[in-house]
This record gives C-alpha cells, sequence and structure tokens, in this order.
C-alpha cells in the first residue's frame, strides 16, 4: 500500500509533499540549525547549500513516485512559506508491514511540542493509511528532544544499536524504539488529541 501525494494536517501545520521552489525555504531552515543538526545526521554537513537543497528536493519527489518513502515538508497553517522541518515515513519491510519514521525540526522551533504533534500525526498515517503492523523510530544516543518524543508517544525503548551511523566524523550508538498497531490501536485517542486530527 503506498501512499497518495497530498497533504496531511494537524492543530497547527501542514504536512505536505517537497514542490521544486521549497529548496530555498528548505535550505534556510537548515542553515538555521546546522550546529544542531550537525551533531546526529550525517547530511546535515557544515557546507549544507543550494544544490543540496535542490537535490533533496528532487530525490524526495523521485522516492514518492517510487514509494520508497514519504517525506513531508512540515509548515505552519498561518504561514504556508515558514519551513519549520521535515518529517519521513518509509518501509523498512513490506512484506512484514514494518515502517520507520524520522524528523527534524528548526533549531528556533524546538521545545514547543512540534516533533510532538507531527510525529503523531505520521504515527496515524502509518498505522491508518499504510497499515503497518509497527513503526520504529532510530534515535542517536544523546539527542534528549528526539528521545522525550518517543516517550510522550508512548513508544517501547527496545535496545541499543552499537556504532549504526557515522555521523561529523563519528560513528554513533542509536536507541531504537517502536510502536505496535495493537498499542496505537488502545491509544487512538491520545493520537488523536496530541495531532489535533480524528
Amino acid at each position: 500500500m503506498d501512499l497518495e501525494p497530498e497533504s496531511r494536517h494537524t492543530r497547527r501545520f501542514e504536512l505536505r509533499p517537497f514542490r521544486k521552489r521549497d529548496a530555498e525555504p528548505l535550505l534556510d531552515a537548515v542553515v538555521a540549525s546546522l550546529t544542531d543538526l550537525h551533531k546526529w545526521l550525517p547530511w546535515a554537513h557544515l557546507g549544507y547549500n543550494r544544490m543540496d537543497a535542490t537535490r533533496y528536493v528532487r530525490e524526495t519527489a523521485k522516492a514518492w513516485r517510487e514509494g520508497r518513502a514519504y517525506d513531508f515538508a512540515i509548515r505552519r497553517h498561518d504561514d504556508a512559506d515558514y519551513h519549520v522541518g521535515n518529517i519521513s515515513i518509509w518501509h523498512v519491510s513490506r512484506p512484514f508491514r514494518v515502517g520507520e519514521i524520522g524528523y527534524w525540526v528548526r533549531s528556533d522551533e524546538t521545545s514547543r511540542g512540534v516533533g510532538t504533534e507531527v510525529t503523531a500525526r505520521l504515527v496515524q498515517v502509518g498505522f491508518e493509511e499504510l497499515n503497518l503492523h509497527r513503526i520504529v523510530l532510530r534515535i542517536a544516543i544523546g539527542n534528549r528532544g528526539s528521545e522525550r518524543i518517543a516517550e510522550k508517544l508512548g513508544f517501547t525503548r527496545e535496545g541499543i544499536l552499537r556504532e549504526e551511523i557515522k555521523v561529523a566524523g563519528a560513528w554513533l550508538d542509536h536507541t531504537v524504539y517502536s510502536l505496535l498497531e495493537d498499542e496505537f490501536d488502545r491509544r487512538r485517542q491520545d493520537y488523536e488529541r496530541v495531532s489535533g486530527s480524528p
């Protein structure tokens, strides 16, 4: 099962597929947040530039068409041109209905519940639209903001992936968190409340 390339909404945000003209707002958000992103994400190198942003927008459209990943630009309802961050969901295993969610929020928007709200919405998308059985989050150890999102949304901490990804020349361990479809079903109303989307 694949996703229709259309917007999804939360109480405060529109989550929509990227468009060609999104490269510049994406670049602005990344550059404004590089000090933080550089510690956790391999693509967030200190020389990140317009070519990187343009390439990402082009790649995300291709990935969506091929059903490999569904990347959403996070935009405010009251300011559709301001890039708040990215959130994505993709299949880890189609036969076993496993998906993964990844996200980042620009530094000047953190600690405002953005990540929790939009992740709750994509959890709904994963279970209700993609018919997933299990959703995982992989979070670099020490990234306390992302860990708090997993905890608030009721994900179970499963264990550590040692030296899983190399970021800025250093190997980072990641914690795996998961949520199962029956756990989501029991807490469906909590997700609706957090995301603001029934």
